[in-house]
């Protein structure tokens, strides 16, 4: 009997997701007395349409949030908020979103493009009550965790990195090579600091200085955010938790860096039910012809031209040093 009951069950449950059928269904049960107190009867209605009425699977959806933030050259895409502001604004727009699920796989990069895609989503979380849970992968770190404080909960695996809360700057000198190969530096600036920090010319310390005076700024503004959005969640001491240092996930839980330990789907199942589905909104895709467009280099040979071929290849060795200072 129970073997037939649920054969019963499973070709009901199928006659009702034809369309034209569930109007009928619903059409014959108007004509029931008490009809609307069957509708306010969640669990009766359930029981009574098979759990297909009334019952709609919680939709996650979910935003990948990967690679270096800012422009990295005319054929290499980061993370920006120009690159992203379609996607972000669609995963908080999809129909019966229960929550929106940030994948982050960043090292970091540029501040400004760090906070303005977290104050984007910030302000459609709150403009919409919608509340958004991020998962470090591999690393979320620098502007990466700039990234992830977006959200209201913060989970990574117990391998993930985590932290580098601080300013970095780096360059070259080439002083000495271009003395080497008998190369004559000419420059003509109209105000007397509009060269600093000429990676052609001796480095003065006044120009470290004022260097270090925008990096103190930043780095202001980096731990007001980390500490606003985590709050009382945060357990160890500020000179340790914001001093440029990174960490396992193990240890960043330790900290409060994150709230748990856990992937998307796991996490998401708990937290929502086994029958969640989850909808991964990307941004548009550019061709290789846009991107050498879009990146402001115009030259004869197109995007594929020497001048921009040097200009990805050092954009591609500066990406893999943001990538290899967590052993990446």
């Amino acid at each position: 009997m129970a073997l037939i009951r649920q054969r019963q069950n499973k070709y009901c449950a199928a006659v009702l997701r034809s369309p034209s059928n569930h109007k009928i269904f619903i059409s014959v049960l108007r004509d029931i007395p008490g009809y609307n107190d069957v509708m306010k009867n969640k669990s009766l209605l359930s029981k009574l349409t098979f759990g297909l009425l009334g019952n709609k699977a919680p939709v996650i959806g979910v935003l990948r949030l990967s690679g270096v933030i800012g422009q990295m050259g005319p054929l290499r895409r980061g993370l920006s908020l120009a690159g992203h502001a379609e996607a972000i604004e669609r995963v908080f727009s999809l129909r019966h979103v229960k929550a929106v699920a940030l994948v982050i796989n960043s090292p970091g990069g540029s501040p400004v493009q760090s906070a303005l895609i977290a104050r984007r989503i910030r302000v459609l979380a709150d403009e919409k009550d919608i509340p958004v849970v991020a998962f470090a992968e591999d690393v979320a770190a620098s502007g990466g965790y700039w990234l992830a404080c977006a959200a209201d909960e913060i989970y990574a695996l117990d391998a993930s990195i985590i932290g580098s809360i601080g300013v970095v700057s780096s360059g070259f000198g080439f002083v000495d090579m271009i003395k080497r190969f008998g190369i004559e530096r000419r420059l003509h600036t109209a105000g007397g600091n509009k060269a600093r920090l000429d990676p052609f010319q001796e480095e003065r310390p006044e120009d470290v200085e004022h260097l270090k005076m925008i990096q103190e700024d930043i780095y202001a503004g980096f731990t007001a955010m980390v500490k606003s959005r985590r709050a009382d969640k945060l357990k160890g001491e500020d000179g340790d938790i914001f001093s440029g240092d990174f960490w396992t996930g193990t240890r960043a839980l330790d900290l409060g860096l994150i709230d748990g330990l856990g992937d998307l789907r796991s996490v998401m199942r708990e937290k929502y039910g086994e029958r969640v589905k989850f909808r991964v909104v990307e941004p548009p895709k550019r061709s290789l012809l846009k991107r050498g467009q879009s990146s402001g280099v115009h030259t004869e040979g197109g995007p594929f031209d020497s001048f921009s071929f040097g200009a990805g290849l050092l954009a591609a060795i500066e990406e893999r040093f943001h990538w290899n200072r967590f052993g990446l």
